[in-house]
């Protein structure tokens, strides 16, 4: 009988691990990180898709440049037609009235052929215009991949210092509560005070707390982290910790100023985009410029039992202008006018937000470089001064508090030494409204 029990409880356990969602581990390196992201994301689809709407009107600004052929033909039926015939006699005569035949049906067909010869170089600064926007719509897209890696080497930074925050945190949480139970026996010997353990199950209390506050940020970033990479949203990412090994101490602002400026997609588009204006403001001023084409056709008609037309090919040069542009203003070149004056309102702006930007977070990187220093030293300085405390703790030359206050330092230590290593092993440039990431070396 408890043979079947224990089989009995054994098939029920495999039953609920086997309905327990598959989860896996991946350890991943920042740039696998970022290529994965990249390849996922479904806003640089839109991008591509934007890339390819250019191209497609840079291939109608050219159509506009070849000739048009148009042909039609119809066929015709017709009920009741009275043909009324009037023809001119030799000189000297006078006019004859005759009663044409009777028609029932009329064919038609016409062809008509048109070349543009010359239009104020509309269709020219058409091309050059689209093809420049074509550019633009690229460089957008490559600025929205920067985009989206300084989210991902954010949330990579993040998910990394919450899992190394968490994994201080436990092996200081299980040295509180080993030592909790020391104390417990101390005070149950007489040696030890109530409140002197009650002081160090406190600190551990603490500590649990910061645990369940670091455990309930690190479910967020990893959430986060599987939503940029395409992950199922049960998997583990572990962050590869190579990326924090990055010195920037003696790097020059000059260095750090040309490999950001470099990534600046937005402003390399922003260039491009005043150019593009520029020849939408020729093209506008060409609007006022009579249009000069080479046109043809050929005629052919067929009416049975009255009239019979081929072979009626046409060929001349054309001419079309509207009189209108003599009093009316052209509204086209003016909006092309305040739009280039509205893009060189937007460089001058941009330039001097890149120059800003690029300062500040220069002295944010060398702080948060100079800081880690400093929390290095105060790890060791904490490190020495718990073992101090411990023995005079030992030898009652200190008391139960100056211990926990030792032990409370160094954990605080081992927090900032962490966090600030991956702030300052990764500094991401965030110029205007475009975020671009850069690793900078030296």
């Amino acid at each position: 009988m408890k043979l079947n029990k224990f089989i009995t409880l054994f098939i029920l356990l495999l039953m609920a691990f086997a309905q327990l969602p598959a989860q896996y581990v991946k350890k991943i390196t920042l740039e696998e990180a970022i290529q994965m992201g990249l390849q996922h994301s479904r806003y640089l689809q839109i991008d591509k898709a934007k890339v390819e709407e250019a191209n497609a009107e840079l291939l109608a600004a050219k159509n506009k440049s070849l000739p048009d052929f148009k042909f039609n033909t119809s066929y015709m039926r017709l009920t009741n037609a009275q043909i009324d015939m009037k023809s001119k006699p030799g000189n000297g005569g006078s006019s004859n009235n005759e009663q044409g035949p009777s028609v029932n049906q009329a064919m038609l067909g016409m062809a008509n052929f048109s070349l543009p010869i010359y239009a104020g170089k509309r269709i020219k600064y058409g091309i050059a215009s689209a093809k420049l926007l074509v550019q633009v719509a690229k460089l957008t897209a490559e600025s929205d991949q920067n985009k989206i890696a300084y989210n991902i080497a954010n949330a990579f930074t993040n998910l990394f210092k919450t899992a190394k925050t968490i994994d201080v945190l436990t092996e200081n949480l299980a040295a509180s509560q080993q030592r909790d139970k020391m104390f417990l026996r101390l005070e149950e010997n007489g040696i030890m005070a109530k409140n002197d353990r009650l002081k160090a199950q406190l600190q551990t209390a603490n500590i649990e707390l910061q645990l369940l506050d670091a455990n309930n940020n690190y479910a967020t970033a990893m959430l986060s982290m599987n939503l940029l990479l395409g992950l199922p949203s049960l998997t583990t990412v572990q962050p590869d910790s190579s990326f924090i090994h990055l010195d920037l101490q003696n790097m020059p602002f000059s260095n750090f100023e040309a490999a950001a400026i470099s990534n600046r997609k937005d402003l390399q588009s922003l260039k491009l985009q005043q150019k593009a204006a520029a020849y939408a403001t020729r093209s506008a001023k060409a609007e006022n410029i009579p249009v000069l084409a080479l046109n043809g056709g050929y005629v052919a008609a067929n009416v049975p039992r009255f009239l019979s037309v081929y072979n009626a090919v046409n060929l001349g040069i054309g001419i079309q202008y509207n009189l209108a542009n003599l009093w009316k203003k052209n509204a086209g070149l003016l909006q092309a006018c305040a739009k280039e004056k509205q893009l060189n309102a937007v460089n001058d702006e941009l330039n001097d937000n890149i120059k800003l930007t690029l300062h500040k977070n220069y002295q944010d990187a060398m702080y948060a470089a100079k800081k880690t220093l400093v929390y290095q030293r105060a790890l060791e300085q904490s490190t020495e001064n718990l073992r101090i405390t411990k023995n005079k703790y030992n030898n009652s030359l200190a008391t139960i508090t100056d211990l926990l206050e030792a032990d409370a330092a160094l954990l605080a230590a081992k927090i900032n030494i962490i966090n600030s290593r991956a702030d300052a092993s990764w500094p991401i440039i965030n110029c205007w409204n475009q975020q671009v990431y850069c690793r900078l070396k030296n």
